[in-house]
Protein backbone atom coordinates (compact mmCIF):
# COMPACT_ATOMS: atom_id res chain seq x y z
CA UNK A 1 0.00 0.00 0.00
CA UNK A 2 1.43 3.80 -0.47
CA UNK A 3 2.57 5.93 1.82
CA UNK A 4 0.07 8.26 0.87
CA UNK A 5 -2.80 6.09 1.20
CA UNK A 6 -1.59 6.13 4.94
CA UNK A 7 -0.60 9.26 5.39
CA UNK A 8 -4.08 9.99 4.14
CA UNK A 9 -6.15 7.88 6.84
CA UNK A 10 -3.97 9.48 9.46
CA UNK A 11 -4.73 12.93 8.06
CA UNK A 12 -8.38 12.70 8.28
CA UNK A 13 -8.18 11.55 11.51
CA UNK A 14 -6.85 14.67 12.37
CA UNK A 15 -9.18 16.95 10.40
CA UNK A 16 -12.49 15.13 10.35
CA UNK A 17 -15.47 15.99 12.86
CA UNK A 18 -16.51 12.86 14.79
CA UNK A 19 -19.74 11.84 13.74
CA UNK A 20 -19.39 8.30 15.25
CA UNK A 21 -17.93 6.65 17.95
CA UNK A 22 -15.49 3.59 18.63
CA UNK A 23 -17.76 1.57 20.63
CA UNK A 24 -15.44 -1.50 21.55
CA UNK A 25 -11.79 -2.00 21.63
CA UNK A 26 -10.24 -5.18 23.06
CA UNK A 27 -7.11 -7.03 22.36
CA UNK A 28 -7.80 -8.44 18.74
CA UNK A 29 -10.15 -6.17 17.19
CA UNK A 30 -12.80 -2.98 17.50
CA UNK A 31 -16.34 -2.02 16.87
CA UNK A 32 -17.08 1.59 15.36
CA UNK A 33 -20.73 2.26 15.13
CA UNK A 34 -22.16 5.68 13.33
CA UNK A 35 -24.97 6.93 11.70
CA UNK A 36 -26.54 10.01 9.40
CA UNK A 37 -29.59 11.31 8.64
CA UNK A 38 -30.21 11.63 5.00
CA UNK A 39 -32.79 13.62 3.17
CA UNK A 40 -33.75 11.24 0.33
CA UNK A 41 -35.75 7.53 0.35
CA UNK A 42 -34.08 4.50 0.74
CA UNK A 43 -34.06 3.44 -2.49
CA UNK A 44 -32.29 6.50 -3.84
CA UNK A 45 -29.61 6.16 -1.17
CA UNK A 46 -29.29 2.27 -1.21
CA UNK A 47 -29.01 3.14 -5.27
CA UNK A 48 -26.11 5.85 -4.66
CA UNK A 49 -24.38 3.01 -1.85
CA UNK A 50 -24.06 1.14 -5.23
CA UNK A 51 -22.06 3.75 -6.83
CA UNK A 52 -19.19 5.21 -4.40
CA UNK A 53 -17.39 7.08 -6.99
CA UNK A 54 -19.88 9.38 -6.68
CA UNK A 55 -19.36 9.83 -2.88
CA UNK A 56 -16.50 7.85 -1.78
CA UNK A 57 -13.35 10.30 -0.75
CA UNK A 58 -10.32 10.35 -3.59
CA UNK A 59 -7.93 10.54 -1.07
CA UNK A 60 -9.24 7.01 0.39
CA UNK A 61 -8.68 5.22 -2.65
CA UNK A 62 -5.71 3.41 -3.64
CA UNK A 63 -5.59 5.11 -7.47
CA UNK A 64 -6.22 8.38 -6.16
CA UNK A 65 -10.00 8.81 -7.65
CA UNK A 66 -13.05 7.09 -6.61
CA UNK A 67 -14.17 6.74 -9.67
CA UNK A 68 -12.24 3.42 -10.37
CA UNK A 69 -14.22 2.10 -7.49
CA UNK A 70 -17.72 -0.39 -8.13
CA UNK A 71 -20.12 -2.62 -5.66
CA UNK A 72 -21.20 -5.38 -7.64
CA UNK A 73 -24.10 -5.94 -5.85
CA UNK A 74 -25.07 -9.57 -4.94
CA UNK A 75 -23.67 -12.06 -2.64
CA UNK A 76 -20.26 -12.82 -3.28
CA UNK A 77 -20.17 -9.46 -5.54
CA UNK A 78 -16.73 -7.11 -5.23
CA UNK A 79 -16.44 -3.89 -3.94
CA UNK A 80 -13.30 -3.22 -5.75
CA UNK A 81 -10.85 -0.71 -7.79
CA UNK A 82 -9.02 -0.60 -10.21
CA UNK A 83 -5.84 0.83 -10.20
CA UNK A 84 -4.98 2.05 -13.74
CA UNK A 85 -0.96 2.36 -14.83
CA UNK A 86 0.57 4.45 -17.26
CA UNK A 87 1.55 2.11 -20.64
CA UNK A 88 1.11 -1.30 -18.54
CA UNK A 89 -1.44 -3.37 -17.11
CA UNK A 90 -3.98 -2.08 -14.84
CA UNK A 91 -3.81 -3.18 -11.15
CA UNK A 92 -6.68 -3.39 -8.81
CA UNK A 93 -7.51 -4.03 -5.08
CA UNK A 94 -10.91 -5.59 -3.54
CA UNK A 95 -11.58 -3.62 -0.73
CA UNK A 96 -14.55 -6.02 0.09
CA UNK A 97 -16.26 -9.06 -0.63
CA UNK A 98 -20.37 -8.39 -0.69
CA UNK A 99 -22.34 -11.35 1.47
CA UNK A 100 -25.56 -9.86 2.22
CA UNK A 101 -27.83 -7.61 -0.11
CA UNK A 102 -31.83 -6.45 0.61
CA UNK A 103 -31.80 -3.47 -2.06
CA UNK A 104 -33.55 -0.39 -0.25
CA UNK A 105 -32.59 -2.12 3.28
CA UNK A 106 -29.27 -3.30 3.81
CA UNK A 107 -25.59 -4.01 2.18
CA UNK A 108 -23.17 -6.15 3.83
CA UNK A 109 -19.55 -6.58 3.08
CA UNK A 110 -17.00 -8.46 4.62
CA UNK A 111 -13.27 -6.79 4.31
CA UNK A 112 -10.39 -5.52 6.23
CA UNK A 113 -10.26 -1.88 4.66
CA UNK A 114 -6.99 0.44 3.90
CA UNK A 115 -4.39 -0.23 6.09
CA UNK A 116 -6.03 -3.28 7.96
CA UNK A 117 -5.54 -5.31 4.37
CA UNK A 118 -1.61 -5.68 5.28
CA UNK A 119 -2.05 -7.11 8.80
CA UNK A 120 -4.35 -10.56 9.23
CA UNK A 121 -7.95 -8.93 10.15
CA UNK A 122 -10.41 -9.00 8.40
CA UNK A 123 -13.91 -6.89 9.16
CA UNK A 124 -17.68 -6.82 8.45
CA UNK A 125 -19.40 -3.33 7.37
CA UNK A 126 -23.18 -3.59 7.87
CA UNK A 127 -24.96 -0.33 6.48
CA UNK A 128 -28.54 -0.82 7.52
CA UNK A 129 -30.77 1.88 6.17
CA UNK A 130 -34.26 3.04 7.69
CA UNK A 131 -37.04 5.24 6.75
CA UNK A 132 -36.67 8.55 9.28
CA UNK A 133 -39.50 11.11 8.28
CA UNK A 134 -39.26 11.86 4.81
CA UNK A 135 -35.66 10.67 5.00
CA UNK A 136 -33.31 7.93 5.39
CA UNK A 137 -30.96 6.96 8.62
CA UNK A 138 -28.50 5.13 7.71
CA UNK A 139 -26.51 2.64 10.27
CA UNK A 140 -22.93 1.50 9.56
CA UNK A 141 -21.05 -1.09 12.20
CA UNK A 142 -17.61 -1.81 11.14
CA UNK A 143 -16.59 -5.03 13.65
CA UNK A 144 -12.92 -5.89 13.11
CA UNK A 145 -10.85 -8.65 14.49
CA UNK A 146 -7.83 -10.80 13.76
CA UNK A 147 -4.06 -9.77 14.36
CA UNK A 148 -3.38 -5.95 13.35
CA UNK A 149 0.35 -4.97 14.45
CA UNK A 150 -1.19 -1.81 15.57
CA UNK A 151 -2.98 -1.62 18.74
CA UNK A 152 -6.75 -2.14 18.19
CA UNK A 153 -7.45 1.17 20.86
CA UNK A 154 -4.78 3.27 18.28
CA UNK A 155 -6.29 2.69 14.96
CA UNK A 156 -9.92 2.27 15.58
CA UNK A 157 -10.24 6.00 16.15
CA UNK A 158 -8.61 6.59 12.97
CA UNK A 159 -10.61 4.07 10.94
CA UNK A 160 -13.64 5.54 12.67
CA UNK A 161 -12.75 8.81 11.54
CA UNK A 162 -12.25 8.18 8.02
CA UNK A 163 -15.19 5.94 7.27
CA UNK A 164 -17.37 8.72 9.20
CA UNK A 165 -16.41 10.53 6.22
CA UNK A 166 -16.92 7.89 3.90
CA UNK A 167 -20.74 8.78 5.45
CA UNK A 168 -20.93 11.87 5.22
CA UNK A 169 -19.52 12.11 1.88
CA UNK A 170 -22.92 9.39 1.14
CA UNK A 171 -25.00 12.35 2.84
CA UNK A 172 -23.49 15.24 0.77
CA UNK A 173 -24.35 13.26 -2.26
CA UNK A 174 -27.58 12.22 -1.75
CA UNK A 175 -28.01 15.91 -0.66
CA UNK A 176 -26.58 17.42 -3.58
CA UNK A 177 -28.91 19.39 -6.03
CA UNK A 178 -29.37 17.32 -9.06
CA UNK A 179 -27.38 18.80 -12.05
Amino acid sequence: MRIITLLGWAGAAMAAPAHSAVTATGDVGFVIESSVEIAAGPDAVYALLLTPGRWWSDSHSYSGDSANMTVDARAGGCFCETIPAAGGASGSVEHGRVVYVAPGRQLRLSGALGPLQADAATGTLDLVLTPAGKGTKVRMTYVVGGYLRTPPARIAPLVDRVLDEQLQGLKRAAEAPAP
